[in-house]
């Protein structure tokens, strides 16, 4: 019986080495984004890289590593793109509509690998049965859009209201388009976030007195 292998730490890996690793996670994105995830084959994957199976599996002795890999990917792009928008403003109600409308334009700019993201969500399993992407995930969203509009509450700038209850509709709202492009292509993205925005302003906004 073949020894389970790992593949090689980031730290000792080549240019050539991390060129290719990207390169076949790329590849993992566009097939999980086309077929969905339970099609995906690594198979299929090395035909779209135009690699050899064995090539695949030097990277990633297993789908589950490319799993990982695509997580990471997807999650790091989509801090570097929010977290600067979301920090120049100085009010929550900035921040708020920065949160959402950086959100969504992430979403827009990076289409395939959130539709990706969504079919891993969905379906990904380890190999105890967990899944890929669970429920701590959710939570740790949730408590970061809760701090941010607690400082909203406690600035006076957003009415009193129950914060989780909140910070999950607004999550839901925005998860629920990745699967509404993969159906619409055509979304008009902006016009969506800037209502969704607007939403959200009305529906935290402290009232006038």
């Amino acid at each position: 019986m073949r020894a389970k292998t790992k593949s090689v730490p980031a730290e000792s890996r080549s240019v050539a080495e991390t060129a290719r690793r990207a390169q076949i996670v790329g590849c993992a994105i566009d097939t999980i984004a086309e077929v969905g995830f339970g099609k995906a084959s690594v198979d299929q994957i090395a035909k779209r890289a135009g690699v050899s199976k064995g090539v695949i599996t030097y990277h990633f002795p297993n789908k589950e590593e490319i799993v990982d890999a695509i997580i990471e990917k997807v999650v790091a792009a989509g801090r570097t793109y929010m977290e600067p928008r979301i920090m120049a403003e100085t009010s929550a109600a900035g921040r708020l509509r920065a949160y959402i409308e950086s959100d969504l334009e992430f979403i827009d700019a990076y289409r395939k690998p959130l539709i990706a993201l969504v079919e891993i969500a969905m379906s990904a399993r380890r190999a105890d049965g967990s899944m890929v992407i669970g429920p701590e995930s959710l939570a740790h969203r949730t408590a970061s859009l809760e701090e941010l509009l607690r400082a909203g509450q406690r600035s006076g700038e957003f009415r009193r209201f129950n914060t989780r209850v909140m910070a999950l509709t607004i999550i839901q709202a925005i998860d629920g388009v990745p699967p509404l492009l993969a159906r619409e292509p055509n979304l008009d993205v902006k016009l969506y976030a800037k209502e969704l925005a607007t939403v959200f302003a009305l529906a935290t906004r402290k009232q006038s007195s």
